[in-house]
């Protein structure tokens, strides 16, 4: 996993050459509404896009983790079916279910059924490189979908002009990180939550995805859990929950992502909340990354948290890498179909 977490700029400089590379056969016309169908790391990619493009779109763009699509699917929809692997059960039924509703279907995969589906049926397909973590495989996942909506003359995006130097801040940020001293924030920041339950807050306007990666990334790589909730929703409930059970408080480490573009109000909603939480006793820190543009300090946010998962599994004496009760779970569903 580590060498997965350091290539991750690598990765999206490789991933722009195959975005590049991207050759539509089919036409992409009256698009109202874009839905992404993916599960796990593969449909992450989707949510980074919503960020990232949140400019550019102008319809409505939507992912969908499960089994089936929305009821306002139709012919003017485009169904990207993202899924990794090409076999997660989810996306191919949400690929029936989008044939279906005779919606406007391409994917992104290194292959399986999915590609197989799609090809016997016309469609475009994204082949992108296998021998990766689906969670680690995340600018596969995101790069070439905003390529793709570009090509489809769905979107006019703005990738090109800021991604290299995103890539360089990565590049400089990974030789910090990848070190296991004190003087790596984000290892000593490991060292403090690694045997708490981190809860991972953010506005929803700007890094409310990067606090819903970290969640994944805690659970598959440290193998501990975590809570996520953002701003201003949390202010409208959650922020009472921290009153009973003050017990087990000292047991939770809040995680505050932060961002210089968040909304000025919900800026003083976290000053207040954190006053709340610092006289209920919790122990709490503020995250922020350097950064020019707002989408370079997104990236550089999602490839802090992928460290602090990393940090926290070694100093469990965890493995990251495997996944043992996915599989577990993958091998009991295939055997009750």
């Amino acid at each position: 996993m580590f060498k997965a977490i350091w290539e991750f700029p690598e990765n999206i400089q490789e991933a722009l050459e195959i975005g590049a590379g991207i050759t539509l056969h089919n036409q992409y016309e009256n698009i109202d509404h874009i839905l992404i169908a993916g599960m796990g790391g593969s449909a992450i990619g989707g949510d980074v896009v919503s960020v990232l493009e949140n400019e550019s779109l102008k319809v409505p763009f939507q992912v969908v983790r499960g089994y089936t699509c929305p009821s306002w699917v139709n012919e003017n929809t485009l169904v990207i079916c993202s899924s990794y692997s090409g076999n997660t059960e989810e996306t191919l039924s949400a690929l029936d279910h989008a044939l279906e509703k005779e919606a406007q279907i391409c994917g992104i995969t290194t292959g399986g059924e999915l590609a197989e589906r799609l090809h016997s049926l016309h469609k475009d397909v994204v082949k992108i490189p296998a021998g990766l973590q689906p969670r680690a495989a995340l600018a596969f996942s995101f790069v070439p979908m905003i390529k793709l909506l570009e090509k489809a003359g769905i979107i006019s995006s703005s990738l090109d002009d800021w991604i290299q130097e995103a890539v360089h801040t990565l590049k400089e940020a990974r030789k910090t990180y990848s070190k296991d001293r004190d003087t790596n924030p984000v290892y000593h920041l490991a060292e403090r939550v690694k045997e708490r339950i981190p809860v991972i807050y953010a506005d929803s306007s700007t890094l409310g995805v990067a606090a819903v990666r970290l969640k994944g990334q805690l659970a598959e790589n440290s193998k501990i859990l975590a809570w996520y909730n953002e701003l201003p929703e949390l202010n409208h409930n959650e922020i009472v929950g921290w009153e009973n059970n003050a017990d087990i408080f000292q047991r939770l480490f809040v995680l505050w992502l932060m961002d210089r573009d968040d909304h000025e109000r919900v800026q003083h909603r976290q000053e207040i909340t954190r006053t709340l939480l610092q006289e209920a006793g919790v122990d709490q820190i503020a995250i922020s990354v350097p950064g020019n543009l707002f989408q370079e300090r997104f990236l550089h946010m999602i490839h802090y948290g992928d460290w602090l998962s990393y940090w926290c599994a070694i100093l469990h004496g965890t493995d990251p890498s495997p996944v043992v009760k996915i599989a577990h779970l993958k091998q009991e569903l295939a055997d009750r179909k």
